[in-house]
This record gives C-alpha cells, sequence and structure tokens, in this order.
C-alpha cells in the first residue's frame, strides 16, 4: 500500500504491506529534489519505484539500517543509477541483510530487503538546488543518520523521533543516546519534521522539547523505584500497566519491562 502527499517541495510517500486491505504498520519514504530519504520496506519495493518513474534519484540516504528503511534500495539504485548513502555501520547490513536476524513479525510485516550496495555517507550532500547536513544521531541504532536542511529547516528523522509517550522498547535501545540526539535535534531550527512514521511535523520544537522531558522523568522515576528494591517487572506494571498488544504481536521485543531494562542499563 502506498500514499503520495505533497509538502512543499518535499513528496512523502506512506508505505506499508496491505492485510486484507488493511496497512500492517506504515513507514515513510521522503523524496527532494534528487534526494530519496529511506526507501521503505521490501513488500512495498514495486509500488515505491512505479511512483518514482518519472523522477530523477541521484542519491538514497538511509537513516539506519532496519529493514523497513532499506526495502527498496536496491531497485531503485538499479533503475535510476542512485548511489546509497548510509553511516559506515549500515553498510554491512545493506550488503547481506541477513545479519539484521529479524524477529518472526518483522519479517511478516517487512521482510528481507534485496542486498545493495552503499558507501558512507558525507557530511553534507548537494542537490541541484540544496545542501542536506548528514548528522550521527544513534539511540535508535548505533548507525542512526539525521538529514537536515538548514535554509528551509527540513528534518529528516528517521525513527529518532516518532512522537508519543513510549510505554515499549526493543532490548537494543541506547536511551542516554536517544537523548543527547533529541537534544541535538532540538537545537535545530527546524520548520518541518519528517519522521519515519510519515506523521509530519511543522514547528515540532515544543513537541521534541515535551518528549525530552518525558523521558527524563521516566528516567528518574524508573530510577527511584529501582533503588526501593523493585525490580523490573513490577516497575513496568506500575509504571505502564498491562503489557499492551504491542508486546505480544512482536513476541516481547517490545515491551515495558524492556523499557525499564534500557533505562536501568543506560543509566
Amino acid at each position: 500500500m502506498i500514499q503520495t502527499e505533497q509538502i512543499g517541495a518535499v513528496t512523502k510517500f506512506r508505505l506499508a504491506r496491505g492485510f486484507f486491505r488493511r496497512p500492517a504498520y506504515w513507514t515513510a519514504a521522503y523524496f527532494v529534489d534528487g534526494l530519496l530519504v529511506d526507501t521503505g520496506c521490501h513488500f512495498t519495493a514495486r509500488e515505491l519505484c512505479a511512483a518514482l518513474r518519472r523522477q530523477t534519484v541521484r542519491f538514497i540516504v538511509n537513516t539506519h539500517h532496519h529493514e523497513d528503511h532499506i526495502g527498496a534500495n536496491a531497485q531503485i539504485a538499479r533503475e535510476h543509477g542512485a548511489t546509497i548513502y548510509a553511516h559506515p555501520l549500515a553498510l554491512p547490513y545493506l550488503r547481506d541483510p541477513a545479519l539484521i536476524r529479524m524477529q518472526l513479525y518483522r519479517r511478516i510485516f517487512w521482510g528481507w530487503p534485496v542486498p545493495s550496495e552503499g558507501r558512507e555517507a558525507p557530511p553534507e550532500i548537494a542537490t541541484e538546488h540544496h545542501r542536506f547536513r548528514v548528522i550521527h544521531a544513534p539511540g535508535h541504532s548505533p548507525d542512526h543518520l539525521l538529514i537536515y536542511e538548514p535554509g528551509e529547516g527540513w528534518a529528516f528523522t528517521g525513527d529518532l523521533f516518532i512522537g508519543g509517550k513510549d510505554r515499549a522498547y526493543r532490548p537494543d535501545y541506547d536511551i542516554r543516546a536517544t537523548l543527547d540526539s533529541l537534544r541535538h535535534l532540538a537545537s535545530l531550527d527546524i520548520s518541518y519534521l519528517f519522521p519515519g512514521s510519515g506523521s509530519v511535523r511543522p514547528n515540532p520544537r515544543r513537541e521534541i522539547l515535551d518528549k525530552i522531558a518525558y523521558l527524563e522523568e521516566l528516567q528518574a522515576r524508573i530510577r527511584q523505584l529501582h533503588d526501593r528494591g523493585w525490580d523490573e517487572k513490577r516497575i513496568a506494571r506500575a509504571l505502564f500497566g498491562r503489557e499492551g498488544t504491542l508486546t505480544y504481536l512482536t513476541g516481547g521485543h517490545f515491551s515495558s519491562v524492556n523499557l525499564v531494562r534500557v533505562f536501568l542499563r543506560d543509566t
């Protein structure tokens, strides 16, 4: 499934595998001035390629190596002769997606990407009309990048900033790095934030600051309860209640207990 929306000069593609004509989980790709940020998942690669057929894609930048962000790399690079850029830590996963070691739910929702060849992203990517800064912004993953166009105030944030109040994490998140990356994001002059979910936000600084404050308060509360001698499961139940549907759909990969473990490990 694909939905297309024009936001000024930026074309947003919202992408998801469909089940009974309903999306399983939305992800997003963005195209502007020859630059494509992320390429969705394997199951939507054909639709994204078709949507870009009349465009000229010169560069692809992957915000990180997860399968819902690199799924159409190979096909689009082949059709357009585009150069793929990513963080050096991401390049082995692009070359051999089997290294991602996806759980069952990830294989069902997004599928295995076709291998692709990437290059280390430079500090800046120049297109015909714009200059995009490439900023290392780890936390969601060690190889995560933030793409920022200062002249327009565009920030393409991948999964660094999705919004909302986090209630479940994967065990490989890094909360200390996430907070550092969010603080860097908050320091930028942003007119539009383009996240990996596709929920574009104008003038997002207040939301970013609110997210930082929420995570800092959560961090303090978890540490306080842990210092009282509470274990991880008891803390998670007290703060978030019973595990949600996402925990069961992912076989426990996303859970509030994992969130508590991440906060305790990284602080």
